[in-house]
């Protein structure tokens, strides 16, 4: 059993507002948020990297994994783990696992604080730079790592073939990891907490959970004020039509939804499913939404042609079975 989560402290939230400063609760709240995280792999610099530099004819498609909040590329017991389940059973083949920075310690510390599009470019160039990759690669990316991977397919494609999404949030976050429901009002008071400070300057500045803080009872300030998410859901304008030509370039576009997941929410997201806007509980199918029906990144156009593929995990959010993962990832999608 694959058991790649990451479960925070469970944190007292009844710290009266009259003993600490707003701004440090806010920072506080969306710190905790959605610790929506996953698990991680020395930078997926694989063995055949020290031993060759120019891919093989029949060398199977290389993969680039990108780990989630709160995890690093080469934890052995998650990253790493799926690093070896790839090379186990795609004999020869090349595994990145991508480190943001210089250490296991820089990489934990970015997922919370280092811009998003700052992350983005870092992994183009080390794509760019990696002679492995040459002739195209498929990517993998787990939890935030889903949609970081999704932004480099639209950037700087470089040959991405397959994207697999596993538990990414595509339309952003709006709800704190394991809360109380729905209608429960401290999901409220701390949502409206989260959006009070998530689109300040220097919260989007500050930390990358806000930057795909998506608050569907102010769409105007969200698409205004968000770094990462509205701008690679193009949802501003002018539209930017390199990410709807460049997404089209992909083969697959799979997206895992986990059915018990309460560590993102809404878990919808992970299909680009979102909350009609102006309310917090109808939710959208992806293809009632607006960006998939005016065809803002090209959602619409792969649905057409096949190229995207649904597939729902029983479990908790990146809780995935050996089988799961073997039958439903690696053989038809990542196997040539």
């Amino acid at each position: 059993m694959i058991t790649t989560g990451f479960y925070p402290k469970r944190v007292d939230m009844s710290i009266s507002l009259d003993t600490m400063a707003i701004k440090d609760l806010l920072a506080l709240v969306v710190f905790s948020i959605l610790i929506v995280s996953n698990s991680a792999s020395i930078e997926g610099n694989s063995i055949l990297k020290l031993s060759r530099t120019t891919p093989g004819v029949n060398d199977p498609t290389p993969i680039v994994i990108w780990h989630g909040m709160g995890d690093t590329c080469c934890n052995p017991l998650s990253m790493g783990y799926i690093k070896r389940t790839f090379e186990q059973h795609i004999p020869g083949v090349y595994v990145r696992s991508v480190r943001i920075g210089n250490s296991f310690v820089d990489d934990t510390r970015n997922g919370f604080f280092l811009d998003v599009n700052t992350q983005v470019e870092m992994v183009c160039q080390k794509i760019a730079s990696d002679p492995l990759l040459q002739n195209g690669y498929n990517a993998v990316g787990f939890s935030q790592g889903a949609q970081f991977l999704r932004a480099v397919a639209q950037r700087c494609p470089q040959g991405m073939k397959n994207l697999i999404s596993v538990g990414g949030q595509h339309q952003g976050v709006y709800g704190l990891p394991q809360c109380m429901g729905e209608s429960h009002i401290i999901c409220d008071y701390v949502r409206r907490l989260l959006n009070y400070g998530a689109y300040t300057h220097w919260v989007q500045n500050f930390l990358v959970q806000a930057q795909y803080w998506h608050d569907p009872l102010d769409e105007a300030t969200y698409r205004d004020r968000s770094l990462f998410i509205a701008e690679i859901n193009n949802e501003r304008s002018p539209k930017n039509p390199n990410y709807k030509e460049n997404l089209l370039k992909l083969e697959k576009f799979v997206m895992v939804k986990f059915t018990e997941d309460t560590m993102v929410d809404p878990k919808g997201t992970e299909w680009f499913s979102f909350y009609a806007p102006g309310q917090a509980k109808v939710m959208l199918p992806f293809n009632e939404t607006t960006l998939y029906k005016e065809d803002w990144i090209g959602l619409k156009a792969m649905d057409e042609q096949g190229k995207l593929v649904f597939l729902e995990c029983e479990g908790n959010h990146l809780r995935m079975s050996d089988e799961f993962l073997l039958n439903q990832i690696i053989r038809p999608f990542l196997a040539n």
